[in-house]
């Protein structure tokens, strides 16, 4: 913001002055928070109108009809398609603050396409916001900001027809599809006996598949036996069911990057199992900007890459050499803080990958909790501690609760310090949904107010430990 350049005496965030026809608009500082300012008229926003230095001016609170007219009069802060080429990045906004530093980043690197509203339903479901919400937070930071290079909106491991129909109405720009609940995980447990007794004789299908020679790349082919391709069929079929149904009803026909995620499983996606489903969702005329398969080793939440890095190697050059095969690229999910496998992500893929972050900025707000008020971290650590096991219902860790050192063993300046420990790390992680929706008896919440208002008083601060940190992700990402 600055203060010796006065628009009808409002001070403007600088970059967020723009031009509509004749009228400015811009978003300032109030003591109410921030705020739209509309000169000489209204141009269809909310807000209240008051005369300053001889002209009308309207003041309009960031609400969602607010955001709704801004993004019909500025298109750059509508979300819109962009997997298609190139290196894009997710980077889920869970608490709607983080945008402006994430938009320190891209413009570090203007080639990397930023999708900057990405939210699943489960997410939302723990932190009690719609998908209405983290839309209009990306783009009310995108105006301020004056990000115009675009950037999209994801409904991230969507499950359900009316979760898809949702961020579709809402205006998302992008769907991943999560047909985890259609893939079995029953089959890799299987002997060969058990499957030949499950698998129901396809001819047709064993005719494009069985015996055959597949080369996807110079020197990379790839060949169904029997085994592998009845594992194969029993795995995905209805899985590929789901998603042509999903396709057809909701996708067809639009202006959507749709990304497949076949990632939520218990065992790895071989390269041959990679290839038939994007061999029959390519024969059914189903068009995807991405595919996220569940690659070796373990990509939990928060931490580095758990697993053989020569291994990942190998199977990463004929994933990818598949999905260029069929033209899509690799989608990496779970990638907050994966800094052991991103130079080869980079490197393998020729900077053609799609990759999600989200975790890891609610961590760096974590972080400064730490940092600027140790007493409250605390008292989120210790909460954290006693509702542990009912987060990991959620998700999949490996916590060991006993290599976090105990709270009463660290001084105040030690507490930023828990945030650079796989374990306490995770702690802090899986339980952000409770730590954010615990109410006291009166109704009213435990921590989210107080955390809110942390986050705006130290909103440059927050927003130089995300440059730093998804900056990290990206330099080891394109080796600089």
């Amino acid at each position: 913001m600055n203060d010796l350049n006065l628009i009808c005496g409002f001070a403007p965030y600088t970059d967020s002055v723009n031009q509509y026809k004749d009228k400015t608009v811009f978003m300032t500082r109030t003591d109410a928070g921030d705020r739209l300012v509309i000169v000489d008229g209204s141009l269809g926003f909310e807000g209240q109108g008051l005369k300053c230095e001889g002209k009308d001016c309207l003041i309009a609170e960031l609400t969602h009809e607010n955001a709704q007219t801004m993004r019909r009069l500025f298109p750059f802060t509508q979300p819109r398609p962009g997997l298609e080429k190139g290196c894009s990045m997710g980077v889920g906004d869970r608490l709607g603050v983080a945008t402006a530093g994430h938009l320190r980043v891209f413009k570090q690197y203007p080639h990397v396409f930023p999708v900057l509203a990405q939210q699943s339903i489960r997410e939302l479901n723990l932190t009690e916001r719609s998908y209405e919400d983290v839309l209009d937070c990306a783009s009310f930071a995108v105006f301020k900001a004056d990000y115009k290079s675009g950037f999209g909106a994801d409904g991230d491991h969507l499950k359900k027809p009316e979760e898809v129909e949702y961020a579709l109405k809402c205006g998302f720009s992008m769907i991943t599809l999560d047909s985890s609940e259609h893939i079995r995980g029953d089959v890799n447990g299987m002997n060969p006996q058990e499957v030949a007794a499950t698998y129901a004789a396809d001819q047709a299908l064993e005719n494009l598949y069985l015996d055959k020679d597949f080369e996807i790349a110079p020197g990379v082919s790839l060949r169904f036996g029997r085994d592998a391709f009845r594992r194969a069929v029993l795995i995905y079929s209805d899985a590929i069911h789901f998603i042509g149904d999903i396709y057809t009803h909701y996708i067809a026909g639009r202006a959507i990057d749709f990304e497949i995620s076949i990632d939520e499983t218990m065992t790895p996606t071989t390269p041959l199992e990679h290839y038939f489903v994007s061999s029959e969702l390519t024969r059914r005329g189903i068009h995807f900007a991405s595919l996220a398969p569940r690659f070796c080793g373990e990509f939990q939440k928060g931490i580095d890459y758990i697993g053989d890095l020569d291994q990942f190697d190998r199977e990463l050059v004929i994933h990818d050499a598949i999905a260029k095969h069929f033209g899509y690229k690799l989608s990496v999910h779970s990638g907050s803080d994966k800094f052991r496998v991103f130079p080869s992500v980079g490197r393998v893929t020729g900077g053609e990958f799609h990759i999600k972050t989200a975790g890891t900025n609610w961590l760096e707000a974590v972080r400064l909790v730490a940092l600027k008020d140790p007493a409250f971290y605390r008292r989120l650590h210790t909460f954290a501690l006693d509702h542990f096991s009912e987060a990991t219902k959620y998700y999949h860790v490996t916590t060991d609760l006993t290599k976090i050192p105990a709270l009463d063993s660290l001084s105040d300046q030690d507490l930023p310090g828990l945030m650079d420990m796989n374990d306490a790390r995770q702690l802090l992680h899986i339980t952000y949904g409770l730590i954010l929706t615990d109410r006291k008896p009166d109704g009213s919440y435990r921590f989210r107010g107080e955390l809110y208002s942390l986050l705006d008083k130290y909103a440059q601060e927050y927003a130089a430990l995300l440059e730093k940190h998804i900056g990290r992700h990206l330099a080891l990402l394109f080796n600089v």
